[in-house]
């Protein structure tokens, strides 16, 4: 490899993890080269998992998230204090999505403890276990592809079962967030969230800081279909600048 060539990659690294996400058109300006060698280059640090390829563009590769198993034995008092936050906004709903997740699985067992003749269809196996303390639940599981390390369903079924439903919340977690959206390590994962968020009336994030100006490899929305972050910490300036002009409403477990 050339020492231009060397220069270069590290050169998109560098504006990777200042940008989060870059298109092809934009890399090419920054680096005075033409579209077809940034192509070229996105290709070969692709190869070597330095990157993720998106559409028209990439990004920088995120260590994969841990199993849900070993995720779930973390931060445990952080999620716990933001399903305290998150379940008094729910009052009044009658049907809900809930998304797979640590968090998730917090927020739907204090549902089950503060609210009662409710109906909630979840793709995951967590939510829907500590759904069952409250019997007067009702409970609607997705069909679909198992998937062992989060516990849930995914793929085309679950996708087309959802977009035939509707709900007056939708709940979900998320591997990354930036000022562009929030994303999720698994990509099947977020094509999930994204049918929830089409057919529900509202939606709401539920993540803590270490999320913040991440970006995981499946955006699955834009901030202006999000009306909650529920969170443990405010977010970095220009995140917190980019959600109060999509009007996201910010929640935090300590004010």
């Amino acid at each position: 490899m050339t020492r231009k060539k060397v220069l270069r990659h590290k050169a998109i690294i560098d504006e990777l993890g200042s940008s989060p996400s870059m298109r092809v058109g934009e890399l090419s300006v920054v680096l005075g080269v033409t579209k077809e060698t940034i192509r070229r280059d996105l290709e070969e640090l692709s190869e070597q998992n330095v990157i993720s390829r998106t559409y028209g563009g990439a990004v920088l590769r995120q260590p994969s998230e841990a199993v849900l198993s070993e995720r779930h034995k973390e931060k445990r008092e952080e999620r716990s204090a933001m399903a305290k936050v998150a379940v008094p906004l729910l009052k009044g709903a009658k049907t809900i999505m809930i998304g797979s997740g640590a968090t998730t699985v917090h927020v739907a067992k204090r549902i089950a403890f503060e609210m009662n003749n409710i109906t909630v269809i979840t793709h995951s196996f967590g939510v829907a276990t500590v759904l069952s303390l409250n019997p007067t639940i009702k409970v609607i599981m997705a069909p679909g592809e198992y998937y062992a390390s989060e516990g849930a369903v995914h793929g085309a079924q679950a996708v087309r079962f959802l977009s035939e439903l509707s709900a007056d919340w939708a709940i979900l977690g998320a591997s990354g967030i930036t000022s562009t959206g929030p994303s999720d390590a698994l990509m099947e994962a977020a094509d999930v969230y994204r049918s929830m968020i089409a057919q529900s009336e509202c939606c709401m994030i539920t993540a803590d800081h270490t999320k913040f100006d991440r970006q995981a490899i499946a955006q699955f929305s834009h901030w202006s279909d999000i009306d909650f972050l529920i969170t443990d910490k405010v977010p970095s300036e220009p995140l917190r600048k980019q959600l109060v002009a999509e009007s996201v409403d910010i929640k935090l477990t300590t004010p």
